[in-house]
């Protein structure tokens, strides 16, 4: 490994005499030596490809030229979701996070002496509770797939069983995420059927799966497609009938006018907070919802609880404190039930930050106008030759799948994309759809034009 010998005004760790002084006191001969765990062949036996450092001026220009290749809103039109989807975030949010108070804490772990940290996420807990309909609500965790994840693990540990039926209409990336966090208990996860026409989840599938192993039911409301289940507090009683948990992972902005998952029955409600005044950033850093319907299940929550009391000194002066974090492995080492050990504040901030300002009229307005739009989109779409829009029969909010009955679904997606049109989410076989598909994604953030020159461009992609 080859260092300069000159000293660096602002990395003084690249001067030579600095390093092999640190690597004396490391007891180390190199500093290949610290990474000896690392087996040799992973290891990149060359130089990296890097160009030498230049001028501050100089190095800006290469990283803007690069970034300028980027195909990104509102450069290109973005009809992508499926967990990330393009949604106005208001300037007043973006100012409020932005306040050094929020924007450069990390997590309160000294709890008591961040008031405003813990006061907002207090909010942020009370708005996700009536939200969703839930006792219970931490103060958030890092996305929609860790969430379903950490839901499906605290069912298995409550019920002691070991079934988890999910959904096969559920997002696969989140199955997959909540194949990884429950592979280690043993867990062992089932598909449940969907109906391939309403795109509804198979009650009979369900009803034949059911018995009393099953730890839980994963399902999402509406599901991946953008399908609403519109039988789900059916679906939900005959899960409890059978002694397990109901989990349901939601799109938080489709309770502005679908029923919240408590109303349902739903035991645990997960969901991905990013529609919530948090922008799309590459697919992260974003926020994962968390709530219980039972307050007894609050102790078996991951993540972190922040209550309200009142000072000692003065009992009229209110005061907040996190009250609830025993399950994280910094208090209970490996007797804790999560490994999460932070949380998402920021972006909880900026959630209760969208919530208060939109309201309750302002937040049921925005589901109206998406609801409106995404279903002018597929009505404009559905005359389109050589194409199926809505693919599925059943009411859908925000999302639909088309599908194209001669055209391969990669190949839309990348002449949608050579267009300037990001569109159509290929959908994977496995979702055995029986025809090739995309998924399409239509928000407040559209305009009449905006879906007539999706239209004007997938005529030409078909």
């Amino acid at each position: 490994m080859q260092r300069s010998r000159a000293r660096h005004p602002l990395l003084p760790n690249l001067d030579e005499s600095i390093v092999s002084a640190m690597l004396q006191r490391a007891g180390a001969s190199s500093v290949d030596d610290l990474f000896s765990d690392i087996p040799p062949k992973l290891r990149l036996k060359r130089r990296l490809n890097l160009p030498e450092g230049g001028s501050e001026y100089a190095v800006r220009r290469e990283v803007q030229a690069r970034l300028a290749q980027n195909k990104t809103p509102p450069g290109s039109l973005c009809f992508l979701g499926g967990g990330v989807w393009p949604h106005y975030v208001p300037a007043a949010v973006e100012s409020i996070t932005s306040r050094q108070e929020f924007y450069t804490a990390y997590t309160p772990y000294q709890a008591e002496m961040s008031q405003g940290m813990l006061q907002a996420l207090f909010e942020y807990q009370s708005l996700m509770c009536e939200l969703l309909g839930m006792e219970a609500c931490n103060s958030s965790l890092y996305d929609w797939a860790s969430a379903a994840g950490e839901a499906v693990r605290m069912a298995g540990r409550v019920t002691g069983r070991k079934r988890v039926l999910i959904a096969g209409s559920a997002g696969s990336q989140r199955v997959d995420v909540i194949r990884t966090y429950t592979e280690p208990m043993g867990l062992q996860l089932e598909s449940v059927a969907f109906d391939p026409g309403r795109g509804t989840l198979d009650a009979a599938d369900l009803k034949k799966k059911l018995s009393d192993d099953v730890a839980c039911l994963y399902m999402e409301n509406p599901n991946f497609f953008g399908v609403i289940e519109d039988q789900i507090p059916g679906l939900l009683e005959d899960v409890h009938r059978a002694g397990g948990l109901a989990v349901v992972g939601v799109d938080p902005i489709s309770l502005s006018l679908v029923r919240e998952p408590g109303a349902c029955g739903a035991d645990v409600a997960v969901g991905e907070g990013q529609p919530l005044g948090i922008a799309m950033n590459y697919g992260g850093p974003h926020l994962g919802i968390f709530g219980v319907r039972d307050i007894k299940l609050a102790r078996s929550m991951p993540g972190r609880l922040i209550g309200i009391t009142s000072a000692v000194a003065d009992p009229n002066r209110r005061a907040f404190a996190m009250v609830l974090q025993a399950r994280e492995q910094h208090i209970r080492r490996e007797g804790a039930t999560s490994n999460v050990c932070t949380n998402q504040s920021l972006m909880a901030v900026a959630a209760a930050s969208y919530l208060s300002l939109l309201g309750k009229e302002g937040f049921r307005r925005l589901g109206e106008t998406i609801i409106s739009n995404s279903h002018y989109a597929a009505r404009r779409l559905s005359r389109i030759q050589g194409l199926r829009s809505p693919h599925f029969r059943g009411a859908f909010f925000k999302e639909f799948a088309v599908s194209y009955r001669k055209a391969k679904a990669e190949a839309v997606y990348r002449r949608l994309a050579r267009k300037g049109v990001l569109a159509g989410y290929p959908l994977r076989r496995s979702y055995g759809l029986g025809a090739e598909a995309g998924l399409y994604c239509v928000t407040e953030v559209h305009t009449a034009e905006d879906i007539d020159r999706l239209a004007e461009a997938l005529e030409g992609a078909v």
